[in-house]
């Protein structure tokens, strides 16, 4: 697979250790929202803002190609040594292209933290197949206030 990504604009500063450890919970609510995606066997899929890769392992379980996609540096090193057999990018939401289309894009407590929503809701309508799915949880006011 082909992936351009330009490079980082600001800095990221998610620290893998502290986001397994602390923040854990993030990737147990978004189990759920995997039923929502109900990815397929054979079926291309991004998981875009991956963190440590807890719910790209969940998708793969499927059969589908599944790809995690994180900003972190830090992040994708933990998801890499956490899943070896997946494949994990470092890049910007705002600014990746790819030469092979998904069939669906997944997010999880992403895109929130992207600063330019337009763009990243440009890479991924051109990073979709025709048809193609976009299945996403992201934080807005009072979207969690329960919890």
């Amino acid at each position: 697979m082909e992936v351009m990504v330009e490079p980082m604009q600001s800095i990221n500063r998610w620290q893998a250790d502290e986001y397994d450890n602390k923040l854990a919970f993030v990737s147990g609510y978004g189990k759920n929202l995997i039923s929502w995606l109900q990815p397929r066997q054979g079926e291309y899929i991004l998981d875009l803002g991956c963190g440590t890769g807890d719910l790209t392992y969940e998708i793969s379980l499927s059969q589908a190609e599944v790809v995690g996609m994180d900003a972190s540096p830090d992040m994708i090193r933990r998801a890499r040594e956490k899943f070896t057999k997946l494949e994990f990018l470092e890049g910007d939401g705002h600014q990746f292209q790819t030469n092979r289309l998904y069939d669906a894009v997944f997010s999880n407590a992403a895109l929130h933290w992207m600063r330019s929503p337009r763009l990243a809701v440009d890479r991924i309508w051109e990073s979709l197949k025709p048809g193609g799915r976009f299945v996403a949880e992201f934080g807005g006011k009072g979207n969690v206030q329960s919890l």
